[in-house]
């Protein structure tokens, strides 16, 4: 009766949602998590047709006649530079279609069917076929421009599966290029394209590269998404860097990006791993603003919480409410997240601790979690092995 009392007592946990960007975000964008912020220009995606009524999918800037020269030169030097890293023989239906498409456009004077443009997107197998894929977008974009006076760039789905071949076979300098505003092939960069760049540094764990696709997006005026936040804090996540996620997190709510619950769990996980509730509290309060419902993993990082402020009787009241709230599909993890919180967490907060307090914050995780868990099992069917916990050599004892 004690945990149901605290479990109504906790309810504000689970509080109705108000507007985001209220106190929360500004206590959060105030706080001292190592931050500097950059400004932030507005800028919104305009709207395309899919089709366009001559033959490629076009939206977008102009270019000068007069700076073709230039470009291509510069561009046939950035090609022979990536290329001579790469396999020097491309895939035979790509250099197929990539000399039709070329005899078309710089022999027949005829713009090339849409097909073959896609054929070869879709069969980029290597980075020296992704070379040839660029090359033909180059020649397509002066052909519309010096013969049928089209200014207009590429769709922006275009530049998604340009990019996403790029990804796909690793050639990453190229799939940067496919992010300037301003570029020679024609392409109109958005976040989507963004996405599938960033996708692959996740893959690879390749922080570098992820802070070089967001330095691009910022150099190029392309909106933030949740979607991308989902990504950023993945990777900063795997990376165990700390800075670099609060530093992006800022950036997200800086830029106004509504961040979803995947997002939030992600920044609880690693805030409560750290062993940092100051942080853990106030993503907490930045989450209940946003949405209602917890998730297990946001539920049971405020529950750890409560066990490193020693609120024994309060962090069970919280998996009690995670318990009657979740569906009956959710509820079997409950378990799974009680076994981590008993034989894997405990060590990882241990680990962050500084060495002259390890020894007393072991010493109350050991009393403080079997706590936990005998309260539970007075109305939960539980069977969690308590002696994960005091069998790890690690915490000392």
């Amino acid at each position: 009766m004690q945990v149901l009392s605290n479990a109504r007592r906790l309810a504000r946990v689970l509080k109705p949602p108000v507007l985001l960007g209220s106190a929360a975000t500004h206590k959060l964008l105030s706080s001292d998590i190592q931050i500097t912020f950059s400004p932030r220009t507005s800028h919104q995606w305009e709207s395309y047709n899919f089709y366009s009524s001559d033959s490629l999918y076009f939206s977008g800037t102009r270019l000068l006649m007069a700076q073709q020269d230039i470009y291509s030169r510069a561009a046939k030097a950035s090609f022979s530079t990536e290329a001579s890293s790469a396999e020097s023989t491309p895939t035979e239906s790509v250099k197929e279609l990539y000399d039709k498409i070329l005899e078309s456009v710089n022999v027949k004077r005829t713009m090339a069917p849409n097909a073959w443009l896609w054929s070869l997107i879709e069969n980029c197998k290597s980075i020296e076929d992704v070379r040839l894929l660029f090359d033909s977008l180059h020649n397509l974009r002066k052909f519309r421009l010096s013969n049928l006076r089209i200014h207009e760039n590429f769709n922006c789905h275009l530049c998604r599966e340009v990019t996403k071949a790029c990804a796909k076979v690793g050639a990453i300098d190229f799939g940067k290029k496919a992010l300037w505003k301003h570029n020679v092939y024609g392409l109109t960069p958005n976040i989507g394209s963004a996405n599938h760049l960033l996708s692959y540094a996740k893959e690879h764990n390749d922080v570098s590269f992820m802070v070089e696709v967001m330095k691009l997006l910022k150099k190029n005026h392309i909106p933030l998404q949740p979607s991308t936040a989902d990504i950023v804090f993945s990777i900063c996540y795997n990376a165990g860097n700390w800075e670099l996620i609060s530093k992006y997190l800022k950036k997200f709510l800086k830029a106004g990006v509504k961040l979803r619950k995947t997002a939030f769990d992600i920044l609880m996980d690693f805030a409560i791993k750290r062993g940092d509730t100051e942080s853990l509290w106030q993503i907490e309060e930045l989450r209940s603003e946003s949405t209602q419902q917890h998730t297990l993993v946001s539920g049971f990082s405020c529950a750890k919480g409560l066990i490193l402020e020693r609120k024994i009787e309060d962090a069970a009241a919280v998996i009690q409410i995670l318990n009657e709230t979740l569906s009956d599909t959710k509820k079997s993890g409950i378990v799974v997240q009680l076994q981590k919180l008993v034989s894997e967490w405990p060590l990882d907060v241990v680990k962050q601790q500084p060495e002259e307090n390890r020894k007393a914050v072991a010493a109350a995780l050991k009393t403080d979690i079997p706590a936990v868990v005998g309260l539970l099992n007075m109305g939960l069917e539980l069977n969690v092995n308590l002696e994960d916990l005091t069998s790890k050599a690690e915490i000392p004892s």
